[in-house]
């Protein structure tokens, strides 16, 4: 019989296999991850959710409702409770593997990220498949039991933390700003005779944080032989700190160019920070489930 070791490192194989597929090749990692899901040794766990009692079908039309006219516009509308959020998940993956239209259909309504079909992919992958894949691996080895969410807002004082792409920096900052919220910027705020990490924990008081991973370095591994574009060591510095500030939830990476992301932070999720402003739609649906109210109108239009 298979171990609960041994599925989940199948399971994560098939989702960095979904991570780097293309048009041609992602339903095979897709159905595969599915036929995971439900692997004899997990149906324990899975009955649990499935006790939960979740309708997908009206999951799916009441987020379908949630959006306007505009591309970008729809979200998922979660339920509070975790147990059935992980439920309407796991139905939503299988799903999704037993029917391509509507994974493509699905990615790009709720996950659209651009004009190019794999985008919608990559993107649900990032941020749905990919925080799934950690949560249900909780649930499965701590016998069923899940943290609760916590979805109170504590301000809307969003920090921005940047590299030396100033355009990027301002472009976010002002869009924030647009739709409601204060952006915080490390470099406008007084020094008071601060080292920068002292800076930055006095300026924490937010309820999110926006990272630009901008490609300002370069580097490479000792042995490798080319140079690859980075963003900076203390960009990597502040995201690290804000994850364990805030929790991962309430980080989203915007990743302008050719950026490497390191191996440490592969779970957390980013949007591209496309020319055509499709991230602001992504950077959106993080704010919202985080528990921001979005003017999804004023959003699109900023």
């Amino acid at each position: 019989m298979t171990t609960d070791n041994d599925i989940f490192r199948q399971i994560n194989n098939a989702v960095l296999d979904l991570q780097s597929a293309e048009l041609q090749t992602y339903e095979r990692p897709l159905k595969q991850l599915a036929r995971l899901l439900q692997d004899e040794c997990l149906q324990e766990s899975n009955q649990l959710l499935v006790s939960t009692g979740v309708d997908v079908q009206a999951f799916i039309d009441a987020s379908e409702a949630t959006g306007g006219g505009m591309v970008g516009s729809h979200h998922l509308d979660w339920p509070d409770d975790p147990r059935q959020a992980l439920a309407l998940t796991l139905h939503l993956i299988v799903k999704l593997a037993d029917d391509s239209r509507f994974a493509l259909n699905f990615s790009h309504t709720f996950y659209y990220s651009g004009p190019k079909v794999m985008a919608g992919i990559h993107a649900m992958t990032r941020q749905l498949i990919i925080p799934f894949v950690r949560d249900y691996k909780t649930f499965v080895l701590s016998n069923g039991k899940t943290e609760p969410r916590v979805m109170q807002v504590r301000t809307n004082r969003i920090f921005i933390v940047h590299g030396h792409d100033g355009e990027a920096r301002e472009t976010v900052a002002r869009f924030l700003e647009r739709v409601g919220f204060v952006p915080i910027i490390l470099h406008e705020q007084a020094n008071m005779g601060r080292t920068v990490i002292e800076k930055v924990v006095a300026n924490s008081d937010v309820g999110f944080a926006v990272v630009l991973l901008t490609p300002d370095d370069v580097g490479r591994a000792t042995h490798a032989p080319d140079l690859e574009p980075r963003a900076r060591q203390n960009v990597l510095l502040e995201l690290g700190y804000f994850i364990g500030h805030l929790g991962r939830e309430k980080v989203c990476a915007l990743k302008k160019g050719e950026v490497t992301i390191p191996s440490d932070f592969g779970g957390v999720v980013w949007q591209e920070m496309d020319a055509a402003g499709a991230w602001k739609a992504g950077l959106g649906r993080e704010l919202s489930a985080a528990g921001y109210t979005i003017d999804w109108n004023k959003l699109m239009s900023a």
